[in-house]
């Protein structure tokens, strides 16, 4: 097994519509030592998720956390349906684009077809968290990185954006609450209101 060089936003592979992975190819050496060497790769960057096209390889194959009592889990040729139009706002990185965060809205939940990588069919319906990372690795099967579907104005650098949330969270603990607003509010004469 061996630790894969991760391909950055700007490299061709990553805007590639990946292959599909031939019958022929299930449970072979090659596909086995791919699958080996992304769930060795995403361990070590500690990701939710890799898709083949990340390590410079355009076949639909993912690796990725769907939670952690389930582990890690391969899917091969992936197809996801939207399972409702309710939409869920998240916070997504990638290890293609290091450092960055963005808000992305996607499906609430969607049902899984795919393989595993003996060849037997998978079926799943997710939702929430899971939803979201499942989303996520499968559009870069496609060519689109989260950064295509960020909201506007949300995306920001990772360490910037965790600094103004700590601002933001000091601020509030600082804050009077309601009661102590309207105490002060009592207490201020027709000048003091004028004045501020």
């Amino acid at each position: 097994m061996s630790i894969l060089k991760i391909a950055r936003l700007g490299h061709p592979v990553l805007r590639q519509v990946a292959a599909p992975v031939e019958p022929a190819e299930l449970g072979g050496p090659e596909l086995s030592h791919l699958i080996a060497d992304m769930l060795e790769t995403v361990d070590a960057a500690d990701g939710a998720g890799l898709a083949a096209p990340q390590v410079h390889v355009s076949k639909r194959v993912v690796v990725l956390q769907l939670s952690r009592t389930r582990g890690m889990e391969v899917w091969i040729n992936p197809v996801l349906t939207p399972l409702t139009d309710e939409r869920l706002a998240s916070t997504e990185g990638c290890l293609s684009v290091p450092g960055m965060l963005g808000v992305v809205a996607r499906p609430a939940a969607v049902r899984v077809e795919a393989l595993r990588p003996d060849g037997s069919p998978l079926l799943l319906e997710l939702e929430g968290f899971a939803a979201v990372v499942a989303q996520h690795e499968c559009d870069h099967l496609d060519g689109v990185i989260y950064v295509d579907k960020v909201e506007p104005r949300s995306l920001g650098f990772a360490e910037e954006l965790r600094r103004a949330a700590r601002q933001r969270q000091a601020a509030d603990d600082e804050a009077p609450g309601e009661d102590e607003i309207e105490d002060e509010d009592d207490d201020l004469d027709d000048e003091d209101e004028a004045g501020a």
